[in-house]
């Protein structure tokens, strides 16, 4: 499989079914799962893409290759900054992540961050949709006097390790280990490095800086503030209500989100939780009016749609996700924190995480900590219509100038590199 707007080609396929209309195939590299029904004519595709803790439907039409989509923010050369590709060790993991490096010019000692990237295998540049948003934020901080390190997750790219069996709490080493490199550079500030976090990688931040003195400040772009469970049920509410799903259809997909989770949460054992999942599942989609059974596609109620579903959450990753609770994380935090939302986010809703995140820091008595809701973003922070992922795509814009702004200020305002000690 070829996914040409993540300039990702040749992504080897590790199973592919094919029985009377119905083809299903999957990529255990990156956690993708595709389940659709073949058109009389054969000459379309019409299914569910899942991969990590998204579903999006996605139809595959025969023709020719589209151009590739404009994104005017991604970086050009020259850059005014050093770029330099990296390896660095995770000694607790004992294994290398690779990335990419940028420094701005002069002598420094600069601050740094370490940019940790939301939920799914991603690579260094965060891309998705044709988007590359690490790209487009690091060259900004670099441009502004701030040293960048993002690198591809585990198993990813050029980094070693395994990203089926991680959770949360692997990806927090691997971040430390980034803050860890960053402060052995000859031009950082050793005291001045913190980590940006996009969703998952706002419970990330978090977590490093609770644990290690090392992190001097996080920023939390998206960052949940509540449980997985609950992110969960919102964002598929808001999702299915903005593309027109029925609402016995929404209310029953919470409702199976909630069960699969009680489930994960009194059975440890993926063997014996499985059939349970099933079973309820099954009995969920029994139950739905004629009408609407008879109007779903195989490919959303089948076994293979069923299997996948309970696999996904049977996964380390997913049962980690589902429980853990940010919000006495988030009352540990003492460093600086900055953590800002999309006002129009479907996938990490402000009105819910917000008020949580914000309790907590008072309970916590930080004193240095900023949220802010930006108007008319989306969980990527580009300009949007509704805020629907299936907006993502078409928006040219990959990173809202104001976000990328606000970034780059809170942390210069705190840890800029005195006048003296860069070349005039």
């Amino acid at each position: 499989m070829d996914s040409p707007d993540q300039g990702a080609v040749g992504i080897p396929l590790s199973s592919v079914s094919f029985e009377g209309n119905h083809v299903n195939f999957s990529i255990q590299s990156i956690q993708g799962i595709y389940t659709g029904s073949l058109s009389d004519a054969g000459d379309q595709i019409t299914g569910t893409w899942s991969q990590g803790p998204a579903s999006l439907p996605l139809s595959l039409v025969k023709g020719d290759a589209l151009p590739p989509p404009e994104r005017p923010q991604e970086p050009k050369p020259p850059y005014p900054y050093s770029t330099e590709e990296v390896t660095f060790t995770n000694a607790e993991a004992g294994i290398d992540l690779a990335g990419t490096l940028t420094i701005p010019d002069g002598i420094g000692p600069f601050p740094g961050v370490v940019l940790v990237s939301g939920s799914g295998p991603q690579d260094r540049d965060e891309s998705l949709m044709g988007h590359k948003p690490f790209w487009v934020l690091a060259d900004h901080l670099s441009r502004e006097g701030i040293a960048v390190l993002r690198f591809d997750d585990r198993g990813v790219g050029s980094s070693g390790g395994e990203f089926g069996t991680a959770t949360s709490e692997d990806f927090t080493t691997d971040a430390l280990a980034g803050v860890i490199y960053l402060e052995g550079q000859d031009r950082i500030a050793a005291n001045r490095v913190g980590i940006v976090g996009h969703s998952e990688g706002g419970i990330i931040a978090p977590l490093a800086a609770s644990r290690s003195e090392r992190v001097a400040y996080i920023v939390m772009l998206a960052g949940p503030g509540v449980p997985g469970i609950d992110i969960l049920v919102a964002q598929g509410e808001l999702i299915n209500r903005a593309g027109g799903a029925p609402e016995v259809i929404i209310e029953m997909n919470s409702r199976v989100q909630r069960s699969l989770a009680d489930i994960v949460k009194r059975e440890p054992d993926p063997e014996v939780a499985g059939p349970l999942m099933r079973a309820i599942m099954r009995d969920e989609l029994e139950n739905l009016p004629s009408d609407i059974k008879e109007a779903l596609p195989e490919s959303q109620v089948g076994d293979v749609a069923i299997n996948t579903t309970v696999n996904q959450i049977n996964s380390p990753w997913f049962r980690f996700f589902l429980h853990h609770d940010p919000r006495p994380v988030l009352e540990r935090v003492s460093v600086p924190v900055l953590a800002i939302f999309g006002e129009k986010d479907l996938q990490v809703p402000h009105e819910l995480n917000v008020p949580e995140i914000e309790a907590a820091f008072q309970r916590g008595n930080n004193g240095d900590t900023t949220v802010r809701v930006l108007p008319g973003l989306n969980h990527l922070f580009q300009q949007a219509e509704s805020g629907s992922p299936s907006e993502y795509q078409q928006i040219e814009e990959t990173f809202n100038q104001s976000a990328l702004e606000l970034v780059s200020s809170w942390i210069l305002e705190r840890f800029a590199t005195p006048k003296q000690d860069t070349l005039s």
